[in-house]
């Protein structure tokens, strides 16, 4: 039955994900295409008129390389969001949208457990949000490739990682949300509004100095801090599916007890 709900899941957010697939594909080719008439400009003159805390807030100290160019261009903002809405769209959908459809309490029924049916869905949540991340690894590689921007095939997959756990904290989010009120929206919208209020802490943080201690409770922040595409990944990162499993596990009696719209 795991494979049964989780594949079904899949088989559903296989059109979306080609399309998200391409998104995203697009978006890193495009920068890759730029990179070569930016490095005939004198960066550092550039740079040089920016203050030091935007520099830092949006990762563009190390523009001159075609990794920091990524950092900058592509990972301060641009490709966390592609994946935090995709994967809180997923999440909303899997059992408050199935719900609302009048679905799930024939799911219910079935000797499937709900605990079974949430934990599946999570799972098909994260799976959708990692074969993204699969997606945007390559394209890193061969966009890097194409352009010379010399971005190694460990580091690509730290970004494409750190991006996916982003979007699988959000994602689960959304789902234990939706599954906790039966609601797409609620879900859709408190997901939402947290993954924006993850970017205003991280985004205040870099630049007003009385919240830098309180920066690294953004999940925006343990996702892209020094730019994502690095040697390693940050202990802070651990945090991202930490939580996720947390808010999963927490709705399940909550989703156990609730009645179902029929």
């Amino acid at each position: 039955m795991f494979r049964t709900i989780v594949g079904r899941s899949l088989h559903g957010m296989r059109r979306g994900l080609v399309g998200w697939g391409v998104g995203v594909t697009a978006c890193v080719w495009v920068m890759a295409a730029i990179w070569p008439s930016m490095q005939s400009m004198d960066i550092d003159a550039l740079l040089a008129q920016y203050p030091e805390p935007l520099k830092e807030a949006f990762n563009v100290a190390d523009y001159g390389t075609g990794t920091g160019f990524l950092n900058g261009e592509l990972f301060s903002i641009v490709i966390p969001a592609i994946f935090v809405v995709y994967a809180i769209g997923r999440g909303a959908r899997l059992v408050a949208g199935v719900e609302q459809d009048g679905l799930l309490e024939l799911v219910a029924v079935t000797p499937t457990s709900r605990t079974s049916i949430l934990l599946q869905q999570a799972a098909a949540v994260a799976v959708g949000v990692a074969v993204l991340g699969v997606v945007l690894w390559v394209a890193i590689l061969s966009g890097s490739a194409v352009a010379g921007m010399d971005v190694g095939v460990v580091p690509a997959a730290r970004a494409a990682a750190l991006v996916t756990l982003l979007g699988v904290e959000f994602g689960a989010i959304a789902l234990a949300v939706g599954a906790a009120t039966g609601r797409r929206g609620v879900a859709v919208a408190v997901a939402g509004g947290l993954a924006v209020a993850a970017y205003l802490l991280y985004l205040v943080g870099q630049l007003v100095e009385s919240v830098r201690s309180y920066r690294w409770l953004s999940p925006v922040y343990q996702a892209i801090v020094d730019g994502p595409i690095g040697p390693s990944l940050p202990a802070l990162a651990l945090l991202m599916p930490l939580v996720a499993v947390v808010v999963v596990a927490a709705t399940v009696p909550v989703f156990e007890r609730r009645d179902l719209a029929g």
